[in-house]
């Protein structure tokens, strides 16, 4: 009987009792461990400059100043020979610029007296808000002086009266049609997809409601310049302008380019100056009403020439100074009725 209540006494305190089923941490032994082991510094080579982001993995904020470099801090070339990532770009003229053209397209070096020469435009896109930029855009130009760009358009011109028809057909028009014409397009008798460009003059706009559905975006309107009472002028525009886009940089949103021909080297210099200017103020016309420049810097080119030739543009856009300056004013004005 004793015995047998010393068992039972004795036998919870067994139960008590720390049971461990696993290995001791580890721990303090890993970093002894550790602290034997030599660390192996891994010696790398060279890596160019424009291979380093993608080894590296790291990504540079782009800015603008990686795409079109500020040389405004820079100082005045002295002589006739300079570094020129030291110094300002220079300003040439416009009879220099076409002139320095003229040399390298000699028979003698690249033999191409007769090529195109182009005008490349930097634009800031910076819309009224911070946040919002100028989205693409497509212009047509119609240049004083017609040279042969390559650029091909076929026209559809819709008049009320067969004296408007006439005026269209003698201005250069592919088809010219009225009512008659519409009720066609309607039964599906005369097809539009082989025009590229719809015209029409006011007096039938009604009329072409009727068709609206089938012209979708190419409806005339005088927004775009399909729209207008002068049919000659309009008709001679989209037939010989010329088309050009003004192009976002695709991850730089705040700038943009341009680069449009406006005429070839053989051609008179006043010429080729006249119509530079007409597509510096074309495309001034695009600039978004806040203060500041829409075209920053003008480019002159020639293929293959890698030459550019900055140019001072400002100068053709004297005339619209007073009309950029009120509407700099009243964007002012917004800018502080919107703050309150």
């Amino acid at each position: 009987m004793y015995r047998h209540a010393s068992c039972f006494n004795f036998y919870p305190l067994i139960s008590f009792l720390q049971a461990r089923n696993y290995a001791a941490r580890k721990g303090t032994r890993e970093k002894a461990r550790k602290k034997k082991i030599k660390k192996v510094i891994e010696k790398v080579g060279f890596i160019p400059h424009d291979q380093r982001m993608k080894v590296t993995g790291v990504k540079k904020t782009l800015e603008l100043k990686d795409i079109s470099p500020d040389d405004s801090k820079k100082p005045e070339p002295i002589d006739n020979v300079w570094i020129s990532k030291y110094h300002k770009w220079k300003i040439d003229s416009f009879e220099e610029a076409v002139q320095n053209h003229r040399e390298t397209h000699h028979p003698t070096i690249y033999n191409l007296p007769n090529e195109p020469i182009k005008a490349f435009l930097e634009l800031d896109m910076q819309g009224v808000k911070k946040t919002k930029f100028v989205d693409s855009f497509t212009r047509i130009v119609c240049l004083p002086h017609v040279f042969d760009h390559g650029q091909t358009r076929k026209l559809l011109v819709f008049c009320k009266s067969l004296e408007m028809e006439e005026i269209a057909r003698n201005a250069g028009a592919d088809y010219v049609g009225g009512k008659q014409l519409i009720k066609q397009i309607q039964n599906g008798q005369f097809s539009m997809k082989e025009y590229d460009i719809i015209l029409s003059e006011p007096t039938i706009l009604p009329d072409l409601l009727l068709i609206r559905g089938l012209m979708r975006k190419r409806f005339p309107n005088a927004k775009s310049g399909t729209l207008d009472t002068d049919l000659k002028t309009m008709i001679t525009k989209f037939s010989t302008g010329m088309k050009y886009m003004g192009k976002p940089h695709e991850i730089l949103k705040s700038f943009g380019t341009v680069d449009i021909a406006f005429g070839t080297l053989d051609m008179d210099t006043k010429q080729l100056e006249e119509n530079f200017a007409t597509i510096i103020k074309d495309v001034n016309k695009e600039r978004p009403r806040r203060p500041g420049p829409f075209i920053t810097r003008a480019l002159i080119t020639c293929s293959p020439s890698p030459e550019k030739f900055k140019i001072d543009f400002e100068q053709y856009l004297s005339e619209d100074k007073v009309t950029e300056e009120a509407e700099e004013e009243e964007a002012r004005q917004d800018a502080v009725i919107a703050s309150h």
